[in-house]
């Protein structure tokens, strides 16, 4: 055993007997302890829910004093909790090399292997509940990717065609004629689907959804169009019907060939 530990004057009652004589020794180890094995810093005193270095009573408060002077304890840092301001400390190198004189270092060794293995512990639950965490994202993020392809699939009509299955292929002229007109305005931007589903309906032929599409896929075929996938979250797609499936892209937005 090391030499036994020194208690500041000021810490001795006026009848000279040592407010530390019974335990004090015990208390600090104790607390040393904890501290080896909290490098990011534990509150000095515990509280009703939170666990700290020493117990909110008066000689622990006598220990927590002697182990800050004695610089066996450091403040790391001060956080405000309610209406308490809480020091949360970490061991010193003084405070290591007592805790190993008083103590069997195998002894101290072995609280710092179990406080590994806990840690340890603690953070494989804590990588198991992020990985379920993503799993569950990715599962919600394959079911809106397949209930918006369902939705842009079942590409719903505002009624019968007049003309049968096909549109006549005078608006894909038109559109076209209107993207060339765009670019020209819009050098820097591709146009949304749902201008250019507008700017066809309104060339006089009526133009489902489907129709509408299908007619983009094959100007995209010609090589007469780009197609541009959409990039952003699936929940954010304004009138996501008119966003077409492209092989494996969902694009939002076209551009004429030059």
């Amino acid at each position: 055993m090391g030499k036994p530990l020194t208690v500041p004057r000021e810490a001795v009652s006026d009848e000279g007997k040592d407010p530390l004589a019974d335990k004090p020794s015990q208390l600090i180890l104790d607390a040393l302890s904890r501290a080896a094995a909290e490098p990011a810093g534990v509150p000095l005193f515990g509280g009703k829910t939170t666990p700290g270095l020493f117990p909110a009573t008066a000689p622990s408060r006598l220990a927590a004093l002697h182990c800050k002077e004695e610089n066996y304890l450091r403040v790391l840092r001060t956080e405000q909790r309610g209406k308490s301001a809480v020091e949360l400390c970490t061991i010193t190198e003084r405070g290591m090399a007592l805790l190993l004189n008083q103590l069997n270092p195998r002894q101290v060794l072995e609280n710092l292997v179990r406080a590994l293995d806990e840690r340890h512990t603690q953070s494989a639950a804590l990588v198991t509940a992020a990985q379920q965490t993503q799993a569950s994202i990715e599962a919600m993020r394959t079911t809106v990717e397949k209930a918006l392809q369902a939705l842009v699939e079942a590409s719903p009509v505002n009624g019968q065609s007049p003309h049968g299955n096909g549109a006549p292929p005078a608006w894909q002229d038109d559109v076209l004629a209107f993207l060339n007109q765009w670019q020209a305005q819009h050098p820097m931007a591709d146009c949304a689907l749902p201008e250019v589903y507008q700017h066809a309906q309104r060339s006089g032929s009526y133009l489902s959804i489907g129709e509408f599409h299908d007619g983009l896929r094959q100007l995209h075929e010609r090589a007469a169009i780009y197609l541009h996938p959409w990039t952003g979250p699936l929940y954010d797609i304004p009138q996501p019907a008119l966003a077409l499936m492209a092989g494996h892209e969902l694009a939002y937005y076209v551009s004429i060939r030059k």
